[in-house]
């Protein structure tokens, strides 16, 4: 006779619901952890320093290319829509306004994420699994509080910084297209962006730059901390840190979007 065998349940919306609030939790009780720390005790410069120094410095290039396509390609793309109607000096508004309140923060922090984050997850996840972290804790020294606070500080410092940077190249490369090639009068187009830009815009982008690093930070390092054994835990732990942190970052852009235009609207009614 047979022996029966008990097959697992097949999973439904419950229990990916159930799941999904499970990692959220964890993930929360890492990030009020984090933060903690960070309220207590500053980290030390000769932790800090150099992490500001890989996630900084070693940013410039990759954010300030991205930054510059950013403008180039949407002055290529919108010329063929103003030029028709008589409005081509007014592409300035459109190019100056799209970068620094959304593709600015968004595709900067989508660069830190792939090229930050996912590098966070997989340092502290060969940490995890050469039990370096454990010993961390066996000498008395708190993980999160070496590990996570440096890199979530550098992150909530430096990205706002990046994404100022991916601003300007986006302004740089969209008048580069408008001015050298499409023979726009510059006077009329610089002074057309200037005026439908305000202090609110830049604003809105640091803002939402800055609660974009604080996010990527705790997702790298809190997948790094739970990351599997084996190289391929640690792969998967990279992976999920990029892909965790690219949805964060869109979600956020909404509700921070949102949050914004009401605050804008509430403080100069």
């Amino acid at each position: 006779m047979a022996e029966s065998r008990t097959q697992p349940p097949p999973a439904g919306p419950g229990l990916i619901l159930t799941n999904v609030f499970i990692a959220l939790g964890d993930w929360a009780a890492f990030a009020g952890r984090a933060l903690l720390w960070t309220f207590r005790r500053l980290p030390g410069p000769g932790t800090f320093v150099p992490i500001c120094y890989a996630v900084g410095v070693r940013s410039v290039m990759v954010v300030a290319v991205t930054g510059m396509f950013i403008g180039m390609v949407l002055a290529v793309q919108s010329y063929g829509q103003f030029r028709p109607l008589g409005l081509a000096t007014w592409m300035s508004s459109m190019i100056h306004t799209s970068v620094i309140r959304e593709l600015g923060p968004v595709l900067a922090a989508t660069m830190i994420a792939g090229r930050v984050g996912s590098a966070m997850a997989a340092e502290l996840g060969t940490m995890r699994v050469t039990e370096q972290i454990d010993a961390l804790a066996m000498l008395g020294v708190d993980p999160v509080h070496y590990l996570v606070v440096p890199r979530f500080l550098a992150c909530i410092l430096l990205t706002p910084l990046l994404t100022v940077l991916a601003d300007c190249m986006g302004i740089v490369g969209g008048a580069l297209i408008c001015l050298g090639v499409f023979g726009i009068e510059p006077h009329f187009y610089w002074s057309h962006g200037r005026d439908y830009l305000g202090l609110w815009d830049v604003f809105a982008s640091l803002f939402k730059s800055t609660v974009f690093g604080g996010v990527i930070a705790l997702i790298g390092c809190q997948r790094g901390f739970h990351s599997r054994p084996g190289s391929e835990g640690v792969g998967r732990a990279a992976t999920e840190a990029f892909v965790l942190s690219f949805l964060a970052i869109l979600v956020l852009d909404f509700f921070l979007a949102l949050f914004l235009n009401n605050l804008n609207r509430f403080l100069w009614r």
